[in-house]
């Protein structure tokens, strides 16, 4: 709460080449710590204009906020009972004034670590539910994250008043490809359809591993009309080149039904997704490398009888 010591202090920190941002009140400290950027460590003092150290150190734990934000309160008050307080409210740690530099620079040492530890926590956290998500082989999302993907997209649909539409895609012809060349060579023409159905769709469309050799593809804000356009474009772009892999050139080709959420009152995942895959099927029967769209017909052989 004092303007020449904070800038003290700003000399300090920045000696030890830290970035320092200064406030001179709880409530600004407040605004800074919830920004996107705050910084990763906060030197609080008890006693400040508007909101106090001790509010500052609630508000910032009750907001769970990510990532974590280290605090240290530097103050006066030297009691046992405010030091309790002080940790009680959400500090990381306490520093009673007057307080010695090598002190000050041996906590804020310590508090590095710590944050260093958060940080490589939360890595691992994201980590784990990136593989949990996605499929391992190929790193689109797996066959449970892609239909939880639709539904999130229906329901937006259902607010906005818009359309979804799905593809349902199936390499046609792979497991020859499997047993003349191997399943290392399958595993690598996979790899490379996921990279290809991606390029070929928008940045925000989801792309999926349904099983097997058979993809769904999520297209939002999309009628039938925009996802046959979307079908055809991923159709040429996996067909136009063959696979090249272990000096072996793969020609590939790939069937695709797709089906949209306008032929259905309230869009279902299953009977979306149902209709696409009868979509599919029909173009595997009718001679493969193909698109059909899905009928009526298709919806309600999907659609539960009452």
């Amino acid at each position: 709460d004092d303007a020449d010591y904070r800038r003290l202090l700003q000399m300090f920190l920045e000696t030890l080449g830290h970035e320092a941002v200064l406030a001179g009140d709880g409530s600004h400290a407040l605004k800074i710590l919830q920004e996107p950027d705050a910084p990763a460590l906060a030197i609080l003092d008890w006693t400040m204009p508007e909101i106090d150290g001790i509010q500052v150190c609630r508000a910032i734990r009750e907001a769970r906020k990510e990532p974590y934000i280290y605090l240290i309160l530097l103050t006066a008050k030297a009691l046992k009972k405010d030091i309790i307080q002080g940790l009680e409210a959400g500090a990381d740690d306490y520093i009673i004034k007057p307080f010695d530099f090598a002190e000050l620079q041996a906590r804020l040492g310590s508090g590095v670590r710590i944050l260093e530890k958060h940080a490589q926590l939360a890595a691992a956290r994201e980590e784990l539910r990136v593989q949990a998500l996605h499929d391992s082989l190929t790193g689109a999302l797996n066959h449970g994250a892609i239909l939880d993907a639709l539904r999130v997209e229906l329901d937006r649909a259902r607010r906005h008043k818009t359309e979804v539409s799905v593809i349902m895609a199936d390499l046609d012809h792979f497991k020859k490809i499997n047993d003349v060349h191997g399943h290392l060579v399958g595993d690598e023409v996979l790899r490379t359809v996921t990279q290809r159905i991606r390029a070929s769709v928008r940045a925000y469309d989801s792309v999926g591993r349904y099983g097997g050799e058979e993809f769904l593809i999520i297209l939002p804000d999309c009628d039938v009309s925009g996802c046959l356009n979307q079908a055809e474009r991923m159709r040429v772009s996996l067909s136009k080149e063959p696979i090249e892999f272990q000096q072996i050139k793969i020609p590939i080709t790939i069937s695709l039904g797709l089906a949209a959420s306008a032929h259905l009152d309230l869009a279902d995942t299953s009977v979306l997704v149902g209709a696409a895959d009868a979509a599919l099927y029909r173009a595997k029967e009718n001679g493969r490398n193909r698109i059909e769209v899905a009928a009526s017909a298709d919806f309600k052989a999907q659609t539960p009888s009452a």
